[in-house]
């Protein structure tokens, strides 16, 4: 089979959402050999992909009748969620790993990955929001429950978006604050906008509804908690989009 660094699932769906997932893999290409160098427990950290999103985008899509595009690259190889110009795009340490193939990676060697990964997906979501300045991205993440040394997170999920731009996250996060088992961060755990970033590239730039919703990954790393979530989330989505078009009317 042919690779592919990216997937698009459901590319004819009606809806005006888009659902995107920047990390959904934690697959290194074939033409890396296959590996980074890390052991299997690394690659199967939040270090290398972003556990459970994946699952919880798809099902997602399903529900909201919205196409899906996934990343099939781990973040590792190259982030598709950070700027072309942006210092961790080609992570050599992190969260207390390093990364052994990504050691000796240089300016040329970026470009390379850049070239095969990075922009074929970066085109995927252009084509996909292409002459469409009505469509809301909804891009979909995980955060681990603690990174090494750090306290633990006590977010359930968090909201993000820029600061000049909230009118899909405030209602979200105004119905996920009313939710009374949920505790919910706004810009949490992670700020809400990196110059560069894929939200950046595609929705703040045109003017398009956005929002990045953080489930913490424990809560989403088997196929029931990704339904679980996709299923709370999903009308609460509907609900926030009806409220932002309401505003801007």
């Amino acid at each position: 089979m042919t690779y592919s660094p990216c997937q698009i699932i459901g590319e004819t769906r009606q809806s005006r959402f888009l659902i995107t997932c920047d990390h959904a893999a934690n697959i290194v290409p074939p033409d890396l050999g296959g590996s980074l160098g890390l052991p299997v427990s690394d690659m199967a950290r939040h270090i290398a992909y972003d556990v459970g999103a994946a699952g919880m985008a798809r099902e997602l899509g399903e529900l909201l009748d919205a196409p899906v595009v996934l990343s099939n690259f781990s973040r590792l190889v190259i982030d598709p969620n950070r700027g072309e110009d942006d210092p961790t795009l080609l992570m050599k340490l992190y969260d207390g790993s390093v990364i052994p193939g990504n050691r000796h990676a240089d300016a040329e060697e970026k470009e390379r990955r850049l070239n095969a990964y990075y922009r074929p997906y970066d085109a995927a979501l252009a084509k996909m929001v292409a002459g469409r300045d009505d469509v809301a991205i909804v891009a979909i993440h995980s955060f681990t429950p603690q990174l090494h040394g750090r306290p633990p997170r006590p977010w359930h999920v968090g909201v993000l978006h820029a600061a000049w731009d909230a009118r899909l996250s405030d209602p979200l996060i105004d119905m996920l604050e009313a939710e009374p088992d949920l505790v919910v961060g706004r810009n949490q755990p992670y700020p809400g906008h990196l110059p560069g970033d894929a939200i950046d590239r595609h929705a703040l730039g045109a003017g398009r509804l956005n929002t990045l919703i953080e489930v913490r990954n424990d809560l989403i790393e088997e196929e029931v908690g990704q339904r679980h979530w996709a299923a709370r989330l999903a009308p609460l989505l509907q609900q926030a989009l009806a409220a932002a078009t309401e505003n801007e009317e």
